[in-house]
């Protein structure tokens, strides 16, 4: 069983930056990957970014790629995401999840390769 835990959501005005932040507890996370996705009331749970077990390989959805960045540090347990240059819509609730199988160097894409979410972390981006 795996827990995580967002953090660092928050009301920013676009163009601005905030970072996000994910705790994992109860297995040794550095052999999995990682990955964020973000909701919105009414449309299904979109992919941003993943990243593999060493934190050599990332992907990232089209609609973030150069404003985003993944990371994670194995000697914390933690993923991070860093957003930059945030518009509005990029507003939604942002989760983390884990998968509960091994993908060697590679990682998922899609939600329903996932096992494991937090809670969420609302972001919200003003005009």
């Amino acid at each position: 069983q795996v827990h995580l835990v967002e953090s660092g959501g928050g009301l920013v005005q676009a163009g601005g930056s905030l970072r996000l932040s994910c705790a994992a507890s109860g297995r040794s996370s550095s052999s999995y990957p990682f990955g964020w996705f973000r909701q919105v009331p009414g449309k299904e749970r979109e992919f941003v970014a993943a990243i593999s077990w060493s934190g050599g390989s990332t992907y990232y959805a089209e609609s973030v790629k150069g404003r985003f960045t993944i990371s994670r540090d194995n000697t914390k347990n933690t993923v991070n995401l860093q957003m930059n240059s945030l518009k509005p819509e990029d507003t939604a609730v942002y989760y983390c999840a884990a998968p509960s199988s091994d993908y060697g160097m590679g990682y998922p894409i899609k939600a329903a390769e996932y096992d494991y979410w937090g809670q969420g972390t609302q972001v919200t981006v003003s005009s």
